[in-house]
């Protein structure tokens, strides 16, 4: 199935992975948001982990077509995903995601691995914005950092 993927951390344009995974392979990237999630810091890098309530937002990337398989296998291998794996940090669902305009579309998304969420949840630093871009941003700044 070649779904968009919903990408929220360090994939994100302008931030340091999504230039070396994503330039010249995407078709394109759209503001978007996932609900029933939440996003902890891991640090260096953010998870997003089921919660009802939650909202954690991102881009939808759509690949180029020629460019799917090669780009798919490279971002499960940069999240360590591999399917059916006990040791992932990650696993690649499929969910809804809501764009700007209000179009819902189904994308792959990384949520934390059950494991290491429960962790989270325990243990974590949460980024209560869901804005992985806004988790170093001073309260009352209308900018964030962006690193």
């Amino acid at each position: 199935m070649r779904l968009p993927f919903f990408v929220y951390g360090t994939l994100r344009p302008g931030e340091h992975n999504h230039d070396a995974f994503l330039r010249g392979r995407t078709r394109s990237e759209e503001p978007a948001r996932l609900d029933g999630a939440v996003l902890y810091d891991g640090p260096g890098y953010p998870y997003a982990v089921p919660e009802p309530a939650g909202v954690v937002t991102g881009e939808v990337v759509s690949a180029r077509p020629e460019r799917y398989g090669e780009l798919l296998r490279d971002l499960d291998h940069l999240e360590d995903y591999a399917s059916g794996d006990p040791g992932n940090l990650y696993e690649r669902v499929e969910r809804e995601v809501t764009r700007t305009d209000g179009t819902v579309l189904r994308a792959w998304v990384y949520l934390a691995a059950p494991a290491v969420a429960a962790r989270l949840r325990v243990h974590g630093r949460l980024i209560e914005s869901g804005d992985w871009r806004a988790r170093c941003r001073p309260p009352g700044s209308p900018r964030a950092t962006g690193r």
